[in-house]
């Protein structure tokens, strides 16, 4: 696989910035931020809360992509204005998702990072006009989707011209329905050993369980995430 310029890449390692936060440069940044972003109070009470705690990230759904037509869709271009608003207002830098190509030249002219979740990660014309943005790329693995498959999606994006691209690990299907998913921690291994791209996991998303994502993202720092 080495005819790709981030697989099986054995230089350099690749360090994103996203404004004061630092991926893959041996520290350990924090997103952190309600799924969808609801109202204004509720996105600005969850900003000051994670800014108190040190986080380094705030990230909110505006555009939400549910597997059900009748779950709520998220606010639009109203929600992201809150996330950014309220954002800006304890100093910490913004990540939301964008669903479609349509939607990207709003979504990049207000936040920090894009993110691309787990329901598009192989949407490759998605993943193609991302790449034309000089934003930094929060790509989030699949839910069934393999960690070659995880690679070759940053490789869409990588092809087009921006590799400042952060991958995400956030719990693939499995057949035990104890937890929402499974985190799988040596995938996301062998997506930082197979490339030369930061690797995080999203615990929370993983597992549905509040109490399982402190000792996991512990797990993760031990892990060198």
């Amino acid at each position: 696989m080495s005819q790709y310029p981030l697989i099986g890449f054995r230089g350099a390692r690749t360090v994103v910035e996203v404004g004061s936060a630092t991926f893959g440069g041996g520290g350990f940044p924090v997103i952190a931020g309600p799924c969808a972003v609801e109202s204004i109070a509720q996105i600005t009470e969850t900003a000051e809360a994670v800014a108190g705690l040190g986080a380094d990230l705030l990230r909110g759904g505006a555009f939400k992509p549910r597997t059900s037509p009748y779950t709520f869709q998220g606010l639009g271009e109203e929600g992201l204005s809150m996330l950014v608003e309220a954002g800006r207002r304890v100093g910490l830098g913004v990540v939301s998702e964008v669903l479609s190509p349509e939607d990207i030249p709003l979504v990049a002219s207000s936040v920090d990072m894009i993110q691309i979740g787990s329901r598009n990660m192989t949407n490759f014309s998605l993943l193609k006009a991302v790449g034309k943005t000089n934003l930094p790329i929060l790509l989030k693995r699949g839910y069934m989707s393999t960690v070659e498959e995880t690679l070759l999606a940053a490789e869409h994006i990588a092809a087009k011209g921006n590799d400042r691209i952060i991958l995400c690990e956030r719990g693939i299907r499995a057949f035990d329905t104890s937890l929402r998913f499974t985190y799988d921690l040596a995938g996301a291994l062998l997506l930082r050993e197979q490339s030369r791209l930061p690797v995080i996991g999203d615990p929370s998303h993983a597992t549905g369980c509040t109490h399982l994502v402190e000792p996991l993202a512990i797990a993760s720092q031990a892990a060198g995430l």
